[in-house]
């Protein structure tokens, strides 16, 4: 009986994988030294794919389901074995689970800033930081391309590699977004989609897909960061009166929350000053023209009279006229006395082109 046993404990006739982690991607069965029996049950779960591997060489592959191994349904096996004529006998073989599911929650992000040309800043540092999600695509591919003999394949030794080629291909995604610093939050999806687009190229000859990049955060240097926000005070304060209206009404209210009596005398303070300027700011005085300017009225004195007032475009037509000359006595408001028209400062252009008196 024990030699029964130990003879079918050398035979295996259920070959699976219960997944009990969740960052392992391919997964070798433990055969060691036994062989698989013919005939044997192979259960391949939802998100797997079996494949068989016969001394280096990638045989035949299994979908979801259980599978009764024989050698009709192991043909490339078959083939490789020699075998013939439906030949039953048990067989040794390595089976690598892979798991096609989705795995999320992967992070990226740039140790060193990404210079890149901004339409409106100029030359920038970016940073940026997000999440993706893998998956493999074909698995016979993605053994002979990556995981070779390793026994136990784990995401994170793929991680680092798709890291740094996510960062890579940031940079011409950015530089052909040609989106603004300002707006870049707005296009993060559209950004995100382009990179998993030039991904998509790139790793399908590895047998590995990423069917999303998640764009999370695009960040700018501490010193770009505070230029940027003085820039948007800048903007929000607009109107410096209404600010410093605002700024005195938020002091009042700090101040009435202070029981103190410094406090309240503050409070008064500031409450008599936002008085003066709220009341200044609610009077709409109209808009009011400087005065008119002044005209001189002159008065003449021709054949013993006074005449006038006259303002100085009367007093021109009088010239032209002849009827005041250089010798008639003029005054104004202002003069000590009268004067010859001649004599005076104000009245001698309008003689500019009148001859002086023949002489005698």
């Amino acid at each position: 009986m024990a030699m029964l046993d130990r003879v079918r404990g050398e035979f295996i006739d259920i070959v699976e994988w219960l997944d009990d982690s969740r960052d392992t991607i391919v997964w070798r069965f433990p055969r060691y030294h036994n062989e698989i029996k013919m005939g044997a049950r192979l259960v391949v779960r939802e998100s797997q794919v079996a494949v068989f591997v016969n001394e280096g060489t990638i045989a035949d592959a299994f979908g979801p389901g259980t599978h009764i191994l024989h050698t009709q349904n192991l043909p490339v096996l078959s083939t490789l074995k020699g075998w013939k004529y439906g030949f039953e006998s048990p067989f040794k073989a390595e089976v690598y689970f892979v798991n096609t599911r989705q795995f999320t929650d992967l992070k990226w992000g740039t140790q060193n800033p990404v210079i890149v040309r901004d339409p409106e800043f100029g030359m920038v540092r970016l940073r940026a930081y997000g999440a993706y999600a893998l998956r493999i695509s074909d698995a016979r591919r993605f053994l002979t391309e990556l995981v070779g003999t390793n026994p136990d394949f784990r995401s994170d030794e793929v991680s680092g590699y798709l890291q740094q080629l996510i960062v890579s291909r940031l940079t011409s995604a950015l530089a052909t977004a040609h989106v603004s610093l300002l707006d870049m939050a707005a296009h993060q999806e559209a950004i995100g989609a382009q990179l998993t687009e030039v991904l998509a190229e790139q790793l399908a000859p590895m047998g590995l897909r990423i069917p999303t990049v998640i764009v999370q955060n695009i960040s700018v240097p501490p010193e770009v960061e505070q230029a940027l926000d003085r820039r948007t005070q800048m903007g929000i304060i607009g109107d410096l009166q209404r600010y410093t209206t605002f700024q005195t009404a938020n002091a009042i209210e700090d101040a009435a929350r202070n029981p103190g009596a410094a406090g309240l005398g503050t409070g008064l303070g500031a409450g008599l000053l936002f008085g003066q300027r709220l009341g200044g700011a609610m009077e709409e005085k109209p808009v009011q023209p400087p005065p008119l300017p002044v005209t001189p009225q002159w008065y003449v004195g021709a054949d013993g009279r006074q005449q006038g007032p006259f303002d100085v475009g009367t007093l021109t037509g009088q010239v032209n006229a002849g009827a005041v000359t250089r010798q008639t006595l003029v005054w104004r408001a202002g003069m000590a006395q009268w004067a010859q028209a001649a004599d005076v400062p104000e009245l001698a252009p309008l003689f500019a082109h009148t001859p002086p008196p023949m002489p005698r």
